[in-house]
C-alpha cells in the first residue's frame, strides 16, 4: 500500500497513509486493487472498525473509502467489479452492511453509488475518519459529505 502511494516506508509517508497502513497491519482494514498487465488501475479499501461506529463497528458494519479507477479504465465496469469482489468478500467475512463516503457535488458518483445498492443516506460528515492531520487527528473537510449505507 505504501509504494502504491510513493512512500518508501511508513516513517516517511503522509500522515493519512500511515493511518491506513497501520490498520491493514494490524488488520483493521483491507484493500483490493485492480491490475491491468502490472500496471494499478484501482485501489479500494475497507476499514472494518473506526471510532465513528457509523462508518465502521467491527461486527456488522465496514466502510469502503479511496476508490479510485484511473481514468482510462473509468466507464468500462472494472470498479463495479472491483466493489462486487469487495463488497462479496466482506460479506463472506460476517459483515452485515457496507458505509461509503460520497461528496453531494459528485453526481456520478452518486450514481455508481446508488446503482451498486448504497441507498440509505445516515447523515451528513464534516469529519473523514481516515483523512489524518500531522496530529494523527481526524481532517475537518471544508464540505461535509454524505455517508451511504447498504445492505450486503
Amino acid at each position: 500500500m505504501l509504494a502504491l502511494w510513493g512512500f518508501p516506508d511508513a516513517e516517511t509517508a503522509s500522515p493519512t497513509a500511515r493511518f491506513f497502513y497501520r490498520n491493514l497491519v494490524t488488520g483493521s482494514a483491507v484493500f483490493w486493487t485492480l491490475d491491468n498487465d502490472g500496471e494499478l488501475a484501482g485501489e479500494l479499501y475497507a476499514f472494518l472498525c473506526l471510532e465513528d461506529r457509523d462508518f465502521a463497528d467491527g461486527r456488522e458494519t465496514a466502510y469502503l473509502c479511496a476508490f479510485r479507477v484511473k481514468e482510462p479504465y473509468r466507464g468500462q465496469g472494472y470498479g463495479t467489479s472491483m466493489m462486487s469482489v469487495a463488497l462479496a468478500q466482506l460479506k463472506e467475512m460476517g459483515f452485515r452492511y457496507a458505509t461509503i463516503g460520497v461528496a453531494s457535488d459528485e453526481p456520478q458518483n452518486i450514481r455508481l453509488y446508488r446503482r451498486l445498492g448504497f441507498s440509505a443516506k445516515i447523515r451528513d460528515c464534516p469529519v473523514d475518519p481516515c483523512a489524518r492531520d500531522e496530529n494523527m487527528q481526524p481532517v475537518h473537510e471544508k464540505n461535509a459529505f454524505w455517508l451511504l449505507k447498504k445492505t450486503l
